[in-house]
Order: structure tokens, then sequence, then C-alpha cells
């Protein structure tokens, strides 16, 4: 499948470029890649790795390296929500364990895996910088902090039943 950015997203590229000297738009490598993620499905196909190699002028490999480096890159498609578990010691000494170990008995799924309906896919991160408030899971470009089983039950409960995630104002 061919991979080329929609309208409102070639605008989006043209902004992104003009950020840059002409002679250094490579250096727009990973905003276009997080554009091309978000638009296809929050993953990045080859074909939307070609399309930003071809856009930057660079050569493919180099994309695919920088794309398969950084962790926040998709390369095979994930549920509607990802989830992305911060497993370093601060997570994991407030229950983060558990909390996935529940999430993996309620979805039927393990870590790296996508649930059969297609909405949730499991992922383990290193830090995802909010140790004060631990445990933590991304969703999508939000976090869940302060976590429990309990809390964690309730949000892919709401997830499920189709209501937005919002993060909680204190």
């Amino acid at each position: 499948m061919s991979f080329e950015f929609n309208d409102e997203n070639k605008t989006k590229v043209a902004e992104i470029l003009k950020k840059y000297p002409a002679n250094r738009k490579k250096s727009a490598v990973m905003p276009l890649l997080d554009l091309a993620q978000r638009q296809n499905f929050n993953w990045l196909s080859k074909s939307a790795i070609e399309q930003v190699a071809k856009i930057l002028e660079m050569p493919e490999i180099k994309v695919y390296e920088i794309a398969s480096f950084y962790t926040m890159y998709n390369l095979k498609p994930v549920g509607k929500y990802l989830l992305q578990f911060c497993k370093t010691t601060p997570c994991m000494l407030r229950g983060i364990d558990q909390i996935l170990k529940d999430c993996e008995k309620k979805l039927g799924i393990k870590m790296d895996e996508t649930s059969a309906d297609g909405l949730f896919t499991l992922k383990e991160v290193e830090c995802l910088g909010a140790c004060v408030n631990a445990p933590i899971v991304q969703i999508n470009d939000d976090y869940a902090e302060d976590l429990t089983s309990e809390k964690m039950m309730q949000i892919l409960e709401d997830l499920k039943a189709g209501k937005e995630f919002k993060i909680a104002a204190n």
C-alpha cells in the first residue's frame, strides 16, 4: 500500500521544512516521521518511510535507522490505544508490574501484542519522566499517573466504551 501525505499534512510538511535552512532540510526527519505516523494510524509503514526519505532527499535506510532507533516510532501496526508502561525503578517500586499483569489478563494479550478488537497495544518503555507520580502509563499522547490496578482497569473500561481518555485535573 502506497503512502502519501494528505492535503492537510502536505501543508504541515511545507511549514516544517520552512523551519530549516534548505541545505539542512534533513534535520526535519523526526517531525516528518511523527506526522507520517499520525496520519498512518500510529505506525510507520515502509512506504511512509520512503515518502519521508523522498521529501528530504535522504537515503531510505537513513530514515529507517532513525525510525527504528527511537521508541516513539512504531514500525508495525498498533491498536487505537497504545499503552506504554514505564518499567524503570520508581514505577516498579510503586506497582507497575501488577498493573501490567492485570492489563494483560483483562485484555488477553501480552507485551508487544494488540488485542483482537484492535483497540489496545501494550508496550514497555524506559522512563516517561514522571517518577514523582509513579506508576505511570502513557496512553497515546497523554499520561495516566499515580496509577493503581483499579484506576487502570477503569481507564480500560472507559476506552472500550468509547469514552475519550482525559488527564484528570487535580
